[in-house]
């Protein structure tokens, strides 16, 4: 097999050594609970309360707004079952807004909390996955108490005019909250600026670890716990802390946001390399998503008459690593909802391919995969190996 190259950043991103280094101290010497009073325990919480201010300074919000978590999908649950329980608490609206593009980790818990008796509203996007704020300022009600819109898709790359559609929100009196994942690297985090009541991260998304993730909750927002069985987190969610994984969670977004500038500046002249190279250069391909507002280091296709898979297995062998579109659905050979939603043709939404760069990859990297990827396109749809 040939040299791994890889182009798969918005699935997962390698630690970053110094955010490894960050961490190492709470894995070995520091390993004390964070809830004990002798000096293990104080060391790490004061390793606890350094990450939640850095992440904190870095959102313009305050430590008391800010839960560490495990995930981007338990942000996202959480922010969702959190707030829709609290408000059922207080009497408040049962319904909820999202859009058709969400992620699973989004469009699932809208479903449960549908057959809990909540009403949940899916708004379509546009052919570029946009969605207008005039059709959310229409689909929202008196009783709409939550609108949930990803910052940016984790699909197609296309950016979504936040700070608009959480004013819409707010004027009819609704929460708002964002799925951030994909942001964390490339687009502002400031939660004023935005305007958002309520935003989900996960670490290794922006060369963090994995199994670690922060849930942005504004003062005053209403939320109760998933879990029951301790105080941590102010009590919104107990369990003991991963340390080490909020030390380099934080350590890993303070090195993203302060490098963002120089860093999606590298990946946006790769990205637009890739774009113009494949789309001049293979018959039938087809760019996904929006052809501006769009994630710096996101290029994403369909290509009549294939399988996206089977195009994978072949990338593989050439030592290409890349994805049919969200790495939660690999080897499900169903279109993916967010093509059909932007209207692509079924037969069309079988063939995604989807190249995320990142830090480490080269302009002759890029060069290397417009080498390979024509003709392997090229082999598959002549031998027939590339049919679904």
């Amino acid at each position: 097999m040939s040299p791994t190259l890889y182009l798969d950043h918005a699935a997962t991103t390698p630690l970053d050594p110094r955010v490894l280094e960050a961490m190492l101290p709470y894995l070995t010497a520091r390993f004390g609970n964070p809830s004990s009073v002798y000096h293990l325990g104080r060391e790490a919480r004061k390793g606890l309360d350094d990450a939640r201010q850095t992440v904190a300074d870095l959102l313009h919000a305050s430590p008391q707004e800010i839960v560490f978590t495990s995930s981007g999908t338990e942000g996202d649950n959480l922010a969702l079952q959190g707030l829709a329980q609290a408000v059922r608490q207080q009497g408040g609206g049962r319904h909820i807004v999202t859009s058709a593009i969400e992620h699973p980790a989004v469009l699932q818990t809208c479903a449960q909390l549908e057959s809990a008796g909540w009403a949940v509203t899916y708004l379509p996007v546009d052919g570029d996955g946009l969605l207008q704020p005039e059709a959310l300022a229409e689909a929202l009600r008196p009783d709409t108490a939550l609108v949930s819109v990803m910052y940016a898709n984790n699909e197609v790359g296309t950016v979504e005019p936040l700070r608009e559609l959480a004013a819409v929100a707010h004027a009819q009196g609704a929460y708002f909250h964002t799925d951030a994942v994909q942001a964390g690297c490339y687009l502002p985090l400031d939660v004023a600026e935005l305007g958002v009541d309520l935003l989900s991260l996960s670490a290794h998304k922006f060369y963090g670890p994995r199994g670690a993730g922060v849930l942005y909750v504004r003062r005053g927002t209403p939320l109760l716990p998933l879990l029951y069985g301790g105080g941590q987190e102010r009590g919104r969610r107990p369990s003991t802390e991963n340390v080490a994984g909020a030390v380099g969670l934080a350590a890993a977004l303070q090195l993203a946001q302060e490098g963002r500038a120089p860093y999606t500046a590298h990946c946006a002249a790769l990205r637009d390399r890739l774009i113009a190279g494949i789309l001049g250069s293979i018959p039938g391909a087809r760019l996904t998503g929006h052809p501006t507002l769009r994630l710096a280091n996101h290029a994403s296709f369909c290509f009549a008459g294939l399988s996206g898979e089977t195009l994978l297995v072949k990338l593989d062998q050439q030592g290409v690593c890349a994805s049919s579109g969200s790495a939660c659905h690999a080897g499900i050979l169903e279109p993916s909802h967010v093509l059909t939603s932007l209207g692509v043709p079924t037969d069309l939404a079988l063939g995604a391919l989807r190249l995320s760069v990142g830090r480490e990859n080269t302009a002759e990297e890029i060069e290397h995969v417009l080498e390979v990827l024509p003709r392997v396109i090229a082999e598959l749809r002549e031998s027939g190996l590339g049919d679904r």
